[in-house]
């Protein structure tokens, strides 16, 4: 079966039969990632190099709070967020504000969909998707707060309590989250219009029961989601549920052709669990800074002897380290070849 990367994606995502598994990994760019055409010749560069089957595109972290209004000092960055200098909601009333986009007058979203067609212009051969939060994350962000249960947003010294939020402005919130919905459910299809191959969609980590419980979830999340994830017509769709307790089964019956989570994280289920999408996943993300790279070609090779014969994506299960290693990341590659 003599089939091209295009091919492979598409029917890995399908749940058709291959010649072989398909990998890739990624990572943030942070000296690349304030300008389209820095993000792009840097994502280019990193997908020639590697030779990966395909691309998740990493812009900033924050792209998608911008449009809605957030300010960020991109001269200044904890991990992969730049500080935060304002927020945009900084009452609870503040919701009430949050107003739909016009994609076309929108300076970040503008910017992303200039990257993405200069990496379709230079990757024409690989599979693009490009990184996108859900409409819950985004509202997090605009009230200063991080969307994980054991982490604060950089910069940000009077986040909103969110759960009282959601008490005392519940009306507010979900007309909030309705706009932030339209508005990415209108990028969709300006993405798809430059090429992209698909989404590749994160709820962060809203899954997790501490940050909110399944019923809260399933308000506040599902329907803001599938608004944005039904936008997409001809790409597909990889859905990732970020950090401990994620939860990748709650996800079985979303539009989507992927699963993505971390295999390795506490109270998550390993690749053995029965999903109804392609599993994408396999490597534990944090093992890419050293000189050891055994344990990297341990576990692919365990990952896809479990996945022996069924489609599956192999990946790090979440971002690599912007300091890993050339030969972990060879490591990876090397593993499918």
């Amino acid at each position: 079966m003599n089939l091209t990367k295009m091919q492979r994606f598409e029917r890995l995502l399908s749940e058709k039969e291959v010649d072989r598994p398909i990998v890739s990994g990624w990572h943030h760019f942070l000296e690349k990632e304030q300008t389209a055409t820095d993000l792009a010749e840097a994502t280019i560069a990193f997908a020639r190099k590697y030779d990966w089957d395909w691309i998740k595109i990493n812009p900033r972290a924050t792209y998608l709070a911008e449009a809605f209004g957030n300010i960020y000092d991109f001269n200044d960055y904890r991990w992969v967020f730049p500080r935060q200098s304002y927020q945009v909601i900084l009452n609870p009333s503040d919701v009430r504000k949050v107003e739909e986009v016009e994609v076309a007058k929108s300076a970040p979203l503008q910017e992303q969909i200039e990257a993405v067609r200069l990496i379709r212009d230079g990757l024409p051969e690989t599979p693009i998707l490009q990184t996108m939060f859900s409409p819950l994350t985004i509202l997090m962000f605009l009230t200063g707060n991080s969307s994980y249960v054991d982490q604060t947003m950089y910069g940000s010294e009077a986040p909103v309590d969110f759960k009282e939020l959601l008490k005392t402005e519940r009306a507010g919130v979900h007309r909030a989250l309705h706009a932030i919905a339209l508005t990415m459910a209108n990028y969709v299809k300006e993405l798809e219009g430059v090429g992209v191959n698909g989404l590749f969609y994160a709820v962060t980590g809203t899954a997790h029961p501490e940050l909110f419980d399944e019923a809260t979830f399933n308000e506040f999340s599902r329907p803001y989601d599938l608004i944005v994830l039904h936008a997409m017509k001809k790409g597909k769709r990889i859905l990732h549920t970020c950090g401990s307790y994620s939860q990748p089964e709650r996800f079985n019956d979303y539009p989507i052709e992927g699963i993505s989570w971390d295999t390795e994280a506490e109270g998550n289920p390993g690749l053995d669990i029965k999903l109804e999408k392609t599993k994408v996943a396999g490597v534990d993300h944090r093992i890419f800074e050293g000189k050891d790279h055994s344990l990297i070609e341990q576990q692919a090779k365990k990952a896809i002897l479990v996945m022996k014969d069924q489609p599956f994506l192999l990946v790090p299960n979440c971002a690599v380290s912007v300091k890993a290693t050339e030969g972990a990341l060879n490591t990876l590659r090397s593993s499918v070849l």
